[in-house]
């Protein structure tokens, strides 16, 4: 008898929307190619208006600014019944700040090997598979985007390289091991590859997606959690002009979410822990391109309500998140709390949406003469197209 995950993740299709925009329902346009070859085209776009109470590390004026957060094209498909490609183009950010015409380059390009549900493949440029808000689709989120501290110091929110991963007892347990470049260039000691490890149990209806949501919106019943570990010998050197001191570089995060549909409404709570680790480089003597970021540890929580019943021609969702971060630098003048809260106004489900939220940035210990450094705030629409 075929389960549930055997279903959904037969077709390699699925498997590179779930990491690309992580829901097999925003068909575009398809072409097929004999019995078993296709490629399907989608379009996203997310354009965000800002006002924030600075305008830059020099000047503490009010600023608006209307840019285009997300623009992307992409191509996914399938070569046959087990192989799978995705590629995504992006100009994110164009016109934010005044820097207009953003080059377009690829975000992802990989193929996947669905070999079976326990065992898939994928080989390429993709999300690494380190933290849940990270996996989490930026066209599925539950908040207007997602914390800082949910993107690892090396590689942002991709890396280059390979992972297996499969989905275990009807889809339960998913596992998954990715190795790919992590921190590269001149600076790096030993150029040693960077293995990430992540695991999730869900206990009521599975996540089976290499990809997750920030809300499914009420269609599930969720209870997962998860814990993933990332490494890199040889990362950094806590010495650098003497080439002495060779640090590795680890993280660790555990996390959980819950999506509940009642005849009230539907309830999501998220919450999340990570500590990164450098051996304490970044306070000695490092190479001038080593992140802050490397030492530091922080939370995030999330809570949204989904109205039962339509609002108008929506459906409405309102939204909460707290973001705690402390970073192991003198002063503690990056330490941070951030509160923010909003609403999603859903006209087509997640093709069609309108976001407004509030954002408050509370600085531990604010730097007077650098208005980024002080309390802000910022409150921006957004708005959402996905074809």
């Amino acid at each position: 008898m075929k389960t549930l995950s055997s279903i959904w993740l037969k077709n390699p299709l699925v498997l590179a929307l779930a990491a690309g925009v992580s829901s097999a329902a925003y068909a575009g346009p398809t072409i097929e190619f004999g019995d078993e070859s296709s490629l399907q085209f989608n379009y996203a776009l997310q354009v965000w208006a800002t006002n924030s109470s600075y305008t830059s590390n020099n000047h503490d004026g009010d600023t608006t600014d209307i840019y285009l957060r997300r623009n992307r094209i992409t191509l996914s498909g399938q070569y046959n019944d087990y192989v799978g490609f995705y590629a995504q183009l992006e100009a994110g950010n164009d016109s934010k700040a005044g820097q207009d015409d953003r080059e377009v380059y690829y975000r992802d390009a990989y193929v996947t090997l669905d070999y079976s549900d326990e065992y898939r493949f994928i080989v390429g440029r993709f999300k690494n598979t380190f933290s849940r808000e990270n996996l989490e689709a930026c066209l599925e989120p539950l908040t207007l985007d997602r914390s800082d501290i949910s993107y690892t110091p090396f590689a942002g929110t991709r890396d280059t390289g390979a992972a297996i991963w499969g989905n275990l007892a009807d889809a339960k347990f998913q596992y998954r091991l990715m190795i790919a470049d992590g921190r590269e260039g001149d600076y790096v000691p030993i150029k040693s590859p960077r293995v990430t490890t992540r695991v999730h149990w869900s206990f009521l209806d599975p996540e089976y997606d290499y990809g997750y949501r920030g809300t499914y919106l009420g269609t599930r019943k969720i209870l997962t959690i998860g814990a993933a570990y990332d490494y890199q010998a040889d990362a950094a050197y806590a010495d650098y002009e003497n080439r002495e001191e060779i640090k590795d570089y680890s993280a660790w995060t555990v996390d959980g979410f819950v999506e509940y549909p009642f005849k009230s409404g539907t309830y999501t709570f998220s919450a999340a822990y990570f500590n990164y680790d450098l051996g304490d480089a970044i306070n000695l003597l490092p190479d001038p391109e080593l992140p802050s970021n490397t030492q530091q540890d922080g939370i995030y929580v999330k809570a949204g309500y989904l109205f039962p019943n339509p609002v108008g021609p929506g459906r409405l969702q309102l939204f909460a998140r707290h973001d705690g971060t402390e970073y192991d630098l003198p002063g503690g003048t990056l330490d941070r709390r951030v509160f923010s809260g909003g609403a999603n106004y859903y006209i087509d489900g997640q093709r069609i949406k309108l976001t407004l939220e509030y954002r408050r940035n509370d600085y531990a210990n604010p730097v007077e003469s650098v208005p980024s450094l002080q309390d802000n705030y910022q409150t921006t629409f957004g708005f959402q197209f996905i074809l």
